[in-house]
């Protein structure tokens, strides 16, 4: 696919695209300023896709990967990729799970054959189960449970979500992770860890058509599986401000809102991400000009992601608080709101705008500047939008955004009957202990 001959249009990656007999779809962008490569391998396999009695599951899975096939023992993945110098992670979201080796460019094969033979040949046995069940608990207690907000943060989402499974954590719930059996791993790296449910891309100093060769030569062989059936019920519309209280010991207040606002592909997006910015972006920013500075709050934002980052299905916009020492968290709150409302009632100027505009726009083509960040637009735009195409429109629609669009926007989605709040309640030890323990 080509893109447009706007010199600032040519730091878009061109993919080109081909698709194996068994459904894997390959994108391949070449880059031949510098001798490495990102390979990325990204899963349509996200919390969005587990149900009750299995939440966590998807995470777990990032962490088996790893644990060794009939060729390569636990954890040798990692050790061949780095002393062929490179690099790797995972990480796993919402809507999908993904992998990636950056290295030279020149070792492109020994990636593809080791992510293609952990495709085929992983080994989920009680040995190499029981010990990441432990670790991923532990790291929901490290992440969630023992952190100043993270049970908040989940409170707000299993508040604002009445039916869809973005009301799960991407972590998991202790005692589904506890209960987790042996056949329900075996189950979802059947279903899920399948060819014709992922997206392979390649960016860097590549042949494309080369690149397609080998692909096919290390994933052809793999058997397809019948697509997992689509139990995904969507979320309602809200139609009243929803509120909860959590109680902990703490040594500041603070409150987590959130706002429904439309999946990946929806126009919306970007003039939301506008008005993020305008909200809590920078010294500048309204949050900071008028509560940061001041002294009335710790910390005020408004976020939402950025592409490809945004969510498949509908998701949050979310606004949080972290009121001063001796400052009231109700006050605080109504200050935000008043900001918030401000963005309603008038049009933002031309200055603000053009500003805030500029600084997205900045960030999205720094990111440009590393293969990886150019592999993860072609592939979470493929897994999350359907459409690697997409991405081809995010410049210029930035720069189509207009302030009548920010109003807009700021009437159709902050108001306050789509609004979810989860405030804390700072307790003594005594009653913190007296609720019950956290999991």
């Amino acid at each position: 696919m080509s893109v447009s001959n706007d010199p600032i249009m040519k730091e878009i990656p061109e993919f080109y695209e081909h698709r194996l007999a068994n459904g894997l779809r390959v994108l391949v962008a070449e880059d031949h300023s510098l001798p490495i490569v990102s390979y990325q391998v990204h899963f349509a396999a996200g919390s969005r896709y587990e149900k009750p009695g299995i939440t966590g599951i998807t995470h777990l899975f990032e962490h088996m990967m790893f644990k060794g096939t009939k060729e390569v023992g636990s954890e040798e993945f990692s050790r061949i990729i780095q002393a062929n110098g490179g690099t790797l992670n995972a990480f796993t979201t919402t809507d999908n799970t993904s992998y990636y080796e950056n290295l030279p460019a020149d070792r492109l094969e020994l990636a593809i054959r080791l992510e293609a033979d952990r495709l085929a040949n992983l080994q989920i046995t009680p040995e190499s189960l029981e010990p990441e069940r432990e670790v991923v608990r532990s790291e929901r207690k490290l992440r969630s449970v023992n952190t100043p907000f993270g049970l908040l943060i989940e409170q707000l989402f299993a508040l604002a979500y009445e039916q869809h499974p973005y009301r799960f954590p991407v972590i998991g719930w202790d005692h589904d992770l506890k209960n987790l059996t042996l056949k329900d791993c075996q189950e979802y790296y059947r279903v899920y860890y399948a060819p014709n449910n992922a997206v392979v891309v390649i960016v860097g100093d590549v042949s494309a058509d080369d690149s397609f060769k080998i692909v096919e030569r290390h994933y052809g062989h793999l058997p397809p599986q019948t697509s997992p059936r689509a139990t995904i019920t969507p979320e309602k519309p809200q139609r009243g401000e929803k509120r909860a209280t959590f109680k902990k010991v703490s040594q500041v207040g603070a409150f987590f809102a959130g706002f429904h606002i439309p999946g990946i592909s929806h126009p919306d997006l970007l003039p939301l991400q506008i008005l993020c910015g305008i909200l809590s972006t920078g010294r500048s920013s309204r949050f900071y000009e008028k509560l940061e500075k001041p002294g009335k709050a710790v910390e005020a934002r408004a976020e939402m992601g950025y592409p490809p980052f945004f969510s498949m299905d509908p998701g949050l916009l979310q606004i949080y608080a972290i009121a001063a020492p001796a400052v009231s968290l109700e006050s605080l709150e109504q200050e935000v709101w008043a900001e918030v409302e401000d963005l309603r009632q008038r049009l933002i100027s031309g200055e603000e705008l053009s500003k805030i505009k500029k600084q997205v726009r900045s960030q999205f083509l720094r990111s440009l500047q590393t293969f990886f960040f150019k592999g993860l637009l072609g592939g979470l735009y493929q897994v999350r939008a359907g459409d690697v195409r997409l991405l081809y429109s995010v410049l210029p629609r930035y720069e189509s955004i207009t302030g009548e669009d920010v109003l807009r926007v700021a009437q159709k989605y902050l108001k306050p009957e789509n609004r979810t709040v989860v405030s804390l309640k700072m307790v003594s030890q005594s009653e913190h202990e007296e609720l019950g323990e956290l999991a």
